[in-house]
C-alpha cells in the first residue's frame, strides 16, 4: 500500500499523485472521490461573500481535476469505475446549504455527462449523495451547535432506517467498483436512511 499527500485542489498536485499510483498499480481500475471541507452550513445572508468561492472551488474542483485525470488511462483500457461523492444537498433544496448544494449539484451533473460521454469506452461514472453520516469528523463539525446543529437534528429525525454509517457508504462504493454493476451508470444514489424519502 502506498499513501501520497495531495492537495486535489491543485491540477498539478492530482496529477502527480494520480500518477504515482498508476505507476505503482499498473493501471487505475477504479477511482473515488471524496472530498470534505471545514464548510459549516448557514443561511446566505450569513455567509461571508469572501468565502463563496473557497466553499465552491474546494468541493466542486477536486472531482472534475481527478475524473479529466484518470478517464483518458481508463478509457485506453476500455473499462474503470468512477464514484463521485457529492450530498443529498445537490438534489434536495435544504435552507443553510445554498452554497455547498449548488457545489454538489454541479457535481452530480458533472458527473452524470461524463457517463454518457464514456459509456461508449466501457467507462461507468456514478455518485453517492449521502446526508448525515455518524462517526464522522463532517458529522461532529456540522452538529456542534448553531444553525447547522438543529438542521441536521431534523434531518436524522427523518432518517427513520438509521442515520447512515461509514460501513454503509464503503459497501456501496465496492458495489460500485465491482463487476457485479456493470450496467449502472450515471446515477446519482442516495444514502440516508431515509431522510429524502419522507
Amino acid at each position: 500500500m502506498r499513501f501520497s499527500a495531495t492537495d486535489a485542489g491543485d491540477p498539478n498536485s492530482a496529477t502527480a499523485s494520480a500518477e504515482m499510483a498508476r505507476d505503482f498499480l499498473g493501471t487505475v481500475d477504479v477511482l473515488v472521490n471524496s472530498t470534505a471541507s471545514n464548510y459549516k452550513p448557514d443561511l446566505l445572508l450569513r455567509t461571508d461573500i469572501a468565502d463563496i468561492e473557497q466553499i465552491i472551488t474546494r468541493q466542486l474542483l477536486p472531482p472534475i481535476y481527478l475524473t479529466r485525470i484518470v478517464l483518458p488511462w481508463m478509457q485506453a483500457e476500455k473499462g474503470g469505475s468512477i464514484i463521485n461523492m457529492a450530498s443529498d444537498a445537490a438534489k434536495t433544496a435544504t435552507p443553510g446549504e445554498t452554497i455547498v448544494g449548488a457545489a454538489m449539484a454541479a457535481i452530480v451533473m458533472f458527473s452524470r455527462t461524463v457517463a454518457i460521454e464514456a459509456k461508449r469506452d466501457g467507462v461507468r461514472v456514478n455518485v453517492l449523495t449521502p446526508s448525515l453520516i455518524t462517526g464522522t469528523p463532517t458529522a461532529e463539525l456540522v452538529t456542534q451547535g448553531g444553525f447547522s446543529a438543529k438542521l441536521f437534528e431534523k434531518a436524522a429525525a427523518l432518517a427513520h432506517l438509521g442515520v447512515a454509517e461509514p460501513d454503509d457508504l464503503a459497501s456501496l462504493v465496492v458495489y460500485l467498483a465491482g463487476p457485479a454493476s456493470r450496467r449502472l451508470t450515471g446515477q446519482a444514489i442516495s444514502v440516508n436512511g431515509g431522510i429524502s424519502a419522507a
